[in-house]
């Protein structure tokens, strides 16, 4: 039995290693970055099994993609190389010491072109759960059928669906992703999403008040990330709130993914939610001290590392 499955895009990146516009860069640093796969590498990390599907480039950008993957124990039987598209690329410009600006080509992907019938829909049977996101529902038609099939999959074998509502303004309109990210939520099971996000999706001003009604909807466990305030969560009936860890941020990109990993480490755990919400939020800490989408996230042997005092050393 694998922890947890999910699928997606995952593009090559490339970003700046300089502050300053990216015309200006005589360099630009290589790497990979998907929602998805960034919550798989973070579950690895913290010790659990995952697999990740989705289609990369018969390129080396999606040899790249492969390969740091497996590097990091996220299991990719499944996953389709496509000989006819290329491999989608990001761009990360570090435009100011706080400001990262994120530019996606994507337009006819090997990932934009995923479909029903790459869905393994045995491995997803087998389960402890199911994580996707709202990106694979804007990507393509044909992408968002495939989200669909392996949602219906995971609720008729009783796989409980995670979903992080992970909304990209690039991709769709709010009154395109509204409805769609609704109907999602009614099929979920945990529900990760900022208060912008679930504004998409449900009324409300506060916090609470969101999660509140987006655990109406169905969902026995609803996070909304706060960034910097720390979460605000309905489970199980129950208002939590937990601040987050105080750190100097150096890459936000890949915080929200990092807290998924580290909720859902401890929930195929079936550990206490104070503890689920622990490790999330030092998951988050650590993913935004460090450059990059995933490079930061932690081990289980870092999650106590955050209660030292600053600049410590330990030897």
């Amino acid at each position: 039995m694998t922890d947890l499955v999910t699928f997606g895009e995952t593009m090559a990146r490339l970003e700046n290693p300089v502050v300053g516009p990216m015309r200006h860069a005589r360099s630009l640093d290589l790497g990979i970055g998907g929602a998805e796969s960034n919550t798989a590498i973070g579950l690895c990390r913290l010790g659990g099994t995952a697999a990740w599907f989705g289609r990369v480039g018969d390129d080396e950008f999606g040899r790249l993609i492969t390969t740091a993957l497996a590097g990091e124990g996220v299991r990719l039987g499944h996953t389709v190389v496509d000989e006819t598209a290329p491999t989608a690329l990001l761009f990360k410009e570090r435009r100011s010491g706080t400001l990262t600006r994120v530019q996606y080509y994507r337009t006819g992907s090997a990932g934009s072109r995923l479909c029903p019938s790459d869905v393994p829909h045995e491995l997803i049977r087998s389960a402890r759960v199911l994580h996707v996101t709202g990106i694979t529902a804007a990507i393509s038609d044909t992408a968002r059928q495939a989200l669909d099939d392996a949602i219906e999959t995971a609720r008729d074998a009783g796989v409980p669906v995670s979903l992080d509502v992970n909304y990209r303004a690039a991709l769709w309109t709010p009154a395109e992703a509204g409805e769609c990210l609704h109907n999602l939520v009614k099929r979920a099971d945990l529900v990760f999403a900022t208060e912008e996000e679930a504004r998409l999706i449900v009324p409300g001003d506060d916090p609470a008040g969101l999660a509140t009604a987006l655990a109406a909807l169905g969902p026995r466990d609803v996070l909304v990330k706060r960034g910097a305030a720390g979460v605000v969560a309905s489970c199980e009936g129950r208002l939590h709130v937990l601040p987050a860890h105080r750190v100097p941020v150096i890459d936000p990109v890949g915080a929200g993914d990092a807290f998924a990993a580290g909720y859902l480490a401890e929930f195929v755990r079936e550990r206490p939610i104070a503890e689920r919400l622990a490790t999330a939020t030092a998951a988050g800490a650590y993913a935004v001290t460090v450059r990059g989408d995933w490079e930061g996230l932690p081990s289980r042997a870092d999650l106590d590392l955050l209660q030292d005092a600053e600049d410590t050393v330990t030897r």
